[in-house]
Order: C-alpha cells, then structure tokens, then sequence
C-alpha cells in the first residue's frame, strides 16, 4: 500500500534515446530509465521515489511519449520539474512535462491505447545517421503483402503468437485498433496503434510483416499462425533500436482520432 498522505500524484512524459539503457524497467546490476528518474527526482524532492511506467520498454527501445507517475511533495512548482530535472539527468532521458493528477489516477491502468512506431531502411545502402534508429534491409520489401497481412491482426485475437519469451503472464487477448505503413524515400514507418501489448509483441508483429514482405510468408500462412497461437512458428523478432513508443492516450476522444489519423495517413499530433 503507497501512502500518499500529503503528496500528489505527479504525471510526467518522457522521452528518451534507449540505446544504451538496459529497459525502462529498474535492474539489480544494469542502467534503466527508472532508475535514473528515481534517482533525478530524489534529489529535487529530497526523499526516496518510485515511479510507475504506463509501457516497460525493451534495453534498446526508445519513446517519445513514455508516461510516468508518482507520489511525491516538495516546494517546487510542478511544471518546474522538467527544467530542475535536467541537471540530474543524462543527456539521452528528458522529462517533456509535468502535470498534478487526481489521487488515484494510474498510468498503467487508466490508458486506453499506446502507439508504437517502427522505422526499418529499405535499401541497398544503409544510413549511418539512422543505425540506431532503424532496421536496415537491403532486399526491397513488397509492401503491399505487409499491408495484406497486417490487415489480418486488425481487431480483437488472442496474440499468444507474438509473445516474447521469459515475461510475466499477461491476458494474450488484446485488440489491434490500426496498423500503418508510410513509406518516405527508402524509410519505412510503420504505427501500431492498439489497446495493449505482450512483451515483444509489436517486434515480433514487424518480423512477421518482414517475412511478407520478402515473400517467406504468405497473409494467410500468419492469419494460420495467429489463430494457432505457437511462437515458433514465426520468424524471427525485429531488433530493438527500429521500436519508439510514440504516444499513450488517456482519453478515448484522442483515441479515436488518432485511429482516423492512422487509417486515413494523416499526422498524428503527439
């Protein structure tokens, strides 16, 4: 049991650059994101905190709209947090904004959706501005078989088949609200918009449509494996450094907008 007893719920977002970080979760002997938020908010608080992530990205994953709570008080003004923080902080973690929430409001468990971005180079010559970013891919990708399967794990289905190994249990059964593929010179970018996600899930979902896109799978080969529910059967997991979380919503109206967004191409206002 947290006791809040003269604290408040402080909301932040966070972007960070998770190349070199083991995670966002807090390891016993390797660097995480929460650890070096907890640590940056003790010295500006002057007390032990302990932060609650909405998404535990994977070491090398990155966010741009990562979202943290957690139960603290102090004499500083909470939108000063994101500048005071700064000093504490390195230079690849930056607290975007502050802001006080109602007592019992849960990152974790009061979001609706998160969207994921993946961005893979398709082309004969990788960009080394773009290594850490991306995935590069030398053979062309044939993308309307990534569009054809994806379009098979739309809605709701047990993604048992695209769960990662060694990771706590969780309900297989999450609803895929909107898949995207848009296409910039040889940049690919693909947006996975849905209500929850398993350990590796959107990885593994990028892998698969990788495999389409080579033509090692065929749309109605992945609708088989997604109904069977056995990991093995799929090819091989996308490699971190391509995956940003891009946004967690908290309100259904945003929600349903950037689905439209997605669905139509358009800009998502993150």
């Amino acid at each position: 049991m947290i006791d809040t007893t003269g604290k408040q719920n402080i909301c932040l977002t966070v972007a960070y650059d998770g190349t070199d970080f083991h995670g966002f979760q807090r390891q016993t002997n390797a660097s995480s994101i929460q650890w070096y938020l907890e640590q940056a908010l003790a010295k500006i608080f002057n007390s032990r905190i302990t932060i609650y992530g909405a998404a535990r990205t994977d070491a090398g994953v990155h966010a741009r709209g990562q979202v943290v709570n957690f139960y603290g008080a102090g004499s500083i003004p909470t939108d000063k947090i994101p500048y005071a923080i700064k000093a504490y902080l390195p230079p690849e973690i930056v607290v975007l904004d502050a802001r006080v929430m109602a007592e019992r409001f849960s990152v974790r468990h009061d979001n609706v959706g998160k969207l994921y971005r993946y961005t893979i180079v398709n082309n004969a010559v990788t960009d080394p501005f773009m290594l850490r970013y991306a995935w590069f891919i030398r053979k062309r990708l044939d993308l309307q078989a990534m569009q054809d399967g994806a379009a098979e794990l739309l809605g709701t289905h047990d993604f048992s088949a695209f769960e990662g190994q060694n990771t706590t249990p969780m309900n297989p059964v999450k609803t895929m609200y909107a898949i995207s593929f848009n296409c910039d010179g040889p940049i690919l970018r693909i947006d996975v918009l849905g209500n929850g996600f398993l350990y590796h899930m959107v990885r593994n979902m990028v892998g698969s449509f990788v495999d389409l896109g080579l033509h090692r799978m065929t749309p109605s080969r992945l609708t088989q494996i997604l109904a069977g529910g056995d990991r093995t059967l799929l090819g091989a997991t996308a490699p971190a450094q391509g995956l940003c979380l891009e946004r967690v919503f908290y309100d259904r109206q945003d929600l349903t907008q950037a689905i439209e967004c997605i669905q139509q191409r358009k800009k998502i206002k993150l």
